[in-house]
């Protein structure tokens, strides 16, 4: 089995950037993050009030401040 090359360029040159580094986090990477669920994250972020969701066409990013900032300040969830 042969591996085209440019493939191959392109994987050396991409770097994961941890989470903890990161603005914004996907859906995946915020339930990751907090130890919370996807749905729950869902519930949460649905509401038009909530501050650290950013909508980007359909794909809710997750601003990972905000977000610890919300949970901080949470009694529960």
């Amino acid at each position: 089995m042969m591996i085209n090359t440019t493939t191959r360029a392109t994987q050396r040159r991409r770097t994961e950037v941890p989470i903890w580094q990161k603005e914004l986090l996907t859906l995946e990477e915020a339930a990751e993050y907090t130890g919370l669920g996807l749905q729950k994250l869902r519930d949460i972020s649905n509401d038009e009030h909530c501050d650290f969701v950013l909508w980007n066409a359909s794909k809710r990013m997750f601003k990972r401040r905000k977000l610890e900032t919300y949970l901080d300040a949470a009694y529960s969830i």
